[in-house]
């Protein structure tokens, strides 16, 4: 969790020219295989980040202080989790 949201908002604040950020948001205008869909890493950012910081999180990129507090919430939350599930 903690590394996808680190690499997203580093990609956030990039120039919108750059090629990572347009590779990040491009379709690529194909179809799925049937059955369950498996999660694109943007589902997982999205998610990620709604556990970490509710509603509002994207904004927070811009904001470098708002950020590493979000991502502080989300090493919490991780340790927490980790530490509830017996996770190693």
């Amino acid at each position: 969790m903690l590394n996808r949201l680190h690499w997203f908002g580093h990609v956030q604040r990039m120039e919108r020219n750059r090629i990572l950020e347009r590779v990040l948001y491009m379709n690529l205008g194909t179809t799925r295989l049937r059955g369950r869909p498996g999660n694109r890493w943007q589902d997982e950012v999205r998610e990620d980040g709604r556990l970490a910081g509710g509603k509002g999180w994207k904004e927070r990129v811009y904001n470098r202080g708002e950020w590493k507090r979000l991502l502080r919430t989300a090493r919490n939350h991780r340790t927490h989790y980790n530490r509830d599930n017996n996770v190693k």
